[in-house]
């Protein structure tokens, strides 16, 4: 089997190659580098630096290749900033997406993996969000890819274009092999941030409000590792290339953390203590985000494997020191 990876050099499209490669498929990666590394890229993989809105260099790389699926990763992915920048998030998360969308339907590519969000949904102060819960985004970033999400269900009425739509809760968590992990050092992932000050880089942690209408006053999370969440993505991929109907699916753990909770769990895992400071709400945040993925398990069979938060920071603090020791090294 062939993909294309858009988006391919980041945190979760690197995943992606790496268990496409680990299975014996041929895989071409497609990413501008904005926020990708060419270090994360497998060495198997077939990279080309671009960008989806180059049509002539999308066009080019559907005519060279017969491509059985292909999963889309590339867009911006940060709450705060659609906020700030709303017009970046809809160009390109929305617009891209759109024109790219284009390229693959004149070139009879017909199964698509799209990465949306639970970005999407209203807000859900108790229970878990289900797929057919209303989606009412508080964020650019989630309209955009709620934008995205319609236009790929439309497109897919009028032409043969068969779609698998996963709507992310919070990725976390480092290949277990430490072949991949975060790489933008700009990011403002919780995780990632709390790391950073157990190696140092950081000198202290900001949490964005302790006023939110939960049990310890901060916002609670679903983190899912970065590997469960792409084996729901694998399992996506085979249920279209074997001629399966399009479908969303949530992959989370139903599982609920509050960002105090992991802070303090991050100190006890690395054994290190590190100062925080509370600080107003971050704009576009929601109090609680937790995902019923009951769909995913019982329909298609998903059966996550590190679904223990240890593991997910213990993986995560494992990449970053790996990172810290090749930079001294070099």
């Amino acid at each position: 089997m062939k993909v294309l990876i858009t988006g391919g050099a980041g945190y979760i499209g690197s995943h992606m190659a790496l268990a496409l490669l680990d299975k014996g498929n041929d895989v071409v990666i497609l990413d501008n580098l904005t926020t990708g590394s060419k270090q994360i890229v497998p060495p198997k993989a077939n990279f080309i630096e671009g960008d989806i809105s180059d049509l002539n260099l999308v066009q080019k790389i559907l005519n060279e290749h017969n491509f059985d699926a292909v999963t889309h990763f590339a867009g911006s992915v940060k709450v705060e900033e659609s906020v700030l920048n709303p017009l970046k998030y809809y160009e390109n998360n929305t617009m891209k997406t759109l024109r790219f969308l284009d390229c693959l339907i004149n070139s009879n590519v017909t199964k698509f993996i799209f990465s949306s969000t639970a970005a999407i949904y209203e807000e859900k102060k108790n229970g878990l969000i289900s797929e057919t819960d209303s989606c009412n985004p508080s964020n650019p970033y989630g309209q955009s890819k709620l934008m995205s999400e319609n236009m790929i269900k439309d497109l897919s009425k009028s032409t043969n274009l068969k779609y698998f739509i996963l709507r992310y809760f919070n990725v976390a968590g480092a290949d277990p092999q430490l072949r991949s992990g975060q790489i933008d050092e700009l990011s403002n992932h919780l995780i990632k941030s709390c790391i950073d000050c157990v190696i140092k880089k950081r000198e202290f942690i900001e949490i964005y409000g302790v006023d939110y209408d939960t049990e310890d006053g901060s916002c609670v999370r679903d983190f899912i590792h970065v590997s469960d969440l792409i084996s729901g993505h694998l399992l996506a991929i085979e249920h279209l290339v074997n001629g399966g109907d399009s479908d969303i699916c949530n992959l989370g753990y139903g599982k609920g953390l509050s960002v105090l909770e992991i802070v303090e769990r991050v100190k006890l895992i690395s054994k290190i203590n590190y100062n925080t400071k509370i600080v107003g709400r971050r704009k576009g945040d929601v109090s609680r985000v937790v995902a019923n993925s009951n769909k995913m398990m019982s329909k298609y069979k998903w059966k996550p494997k590190l679904d223990d938060i240890d593991n997910i920071l213990s993986t995560a603090l494992n990449w970053e020191k790996q990172k810290l020791k090749i930079l001294y090294e070099n």
